[in-house]
């Protein structure tokens, strides 16, 4: 079995974070692991608090996974401050990590801050250039790149500004966008679109966590990027199709709605 590695904040509620990419990687069809960076107090209305984890220990947990069970592919979620940004990078090339994905996740979707600001560039500097992919939404792009995003061809001019910044593929997320959820794939000089129906489901806590799970997942299965990019993207779809409405906020996904579903293929 193929094993994704989870590098990611703990939501208490269970729709984002730890949480959601353990129950994606499942339902995937492959073996989740996880490194906490920081536990939060949170449901579908907002987070309530967040605690960091120690760097130090962050180290012991990532030394455990990598000594022993090597990951295939790597997620990472919620990095709330330097010091953890740093140790991770030190590990990731330590142990020449493989496979990454990165979410940078800023802002939960209940619109509460879960990044220090004077940590973002040190997530540019120190993380995105280890990273296979980096999936930002529409507003992450938009503070990362400095453009203000419109359009398809806002999309394209930041998602290359990011891209051959950082060295890395870009994911530019159009779930924000009123009618539809086109995405934009930005890889070594080429865009590919990833087109896709707005689903009509005010509930959509932790699809961000969801779809790089998924991607992460599918990578380590050794599928091509844009192959594992639209096996998340239809992951996700189904997940929000569903319609499960948990909680008085925005809601979260039903990660397992089919457990026979055909993306658990080994």
């Amino acid at each position: 079995m193929k094993t994704v590695l989870s590098i990611a904040g703990s939501d208490s509620s269970g729709g984002a974070g730890i949480q959601a990419d353990i129950k994606t990687m499942q339902a995937n069809g492959v073996y989740a692991m996880t490194a906490i960076t920081a536990l939060t107090a949170q449901n579908t209305l907002g987070v309530n608090g967040i605690f960091e984890i120690p760097a130090e220990f962050l180290e012991k947990q990532l030394e455990s996974i990598f000594q022993d069970i090597y990951p295939d592919a790597i997620k990472i979620g919620m990095l709330s401050s330097s010091n953890i940004i740093k140790k991770i990078a030190e590990i990731l090339q330590k142990y020449h990590a493989k496979s990454i994905v990165l979410d940078p996740v800023m802002v939960a979707t209940s619109g509460s801050p879960l990044i220090k600001k004077e940590a973002i560039q040190d997530l540019e500097k120190f993380l995105f250039p280890l990273a296979t992919l980096i999936t930002p939404n529409i507003p992450e792009t938009e503070l990362l790149s400095g453009i203000s995003i419109k359009n398809e061809q806002d999309m394209e001019r930041a998602a290359k500004k990011l891209g051959e910044k950082y060295h890395c593929s870009v994911l530019c997320k159009g779930g924000h966008q009123k009618n539809t959820a086109h995405d934009l794939l930005f890889d070594k000089g080429t865009y590919t679109w990833f087109y896709g129906e707005k689903i009509d489901n005010p509930n959509t806590h932790g699809t961000g966590c969801t779809l790089s799970s998924a991607i992460a997942s599918n990578l380590a299965k050794e599928y091509t990027l844009e192959q594992a990019i639209q096996r998340a993207k239809n992951y996700v779809s189904s997940t929000l199709e569903s319609t499960m409405n948990l909680g008085q906020g925005s809601g979260p996904l039903d990660h397992g709605f089919d457990l026979s579903s055909p993306f658990i293929e080994k």
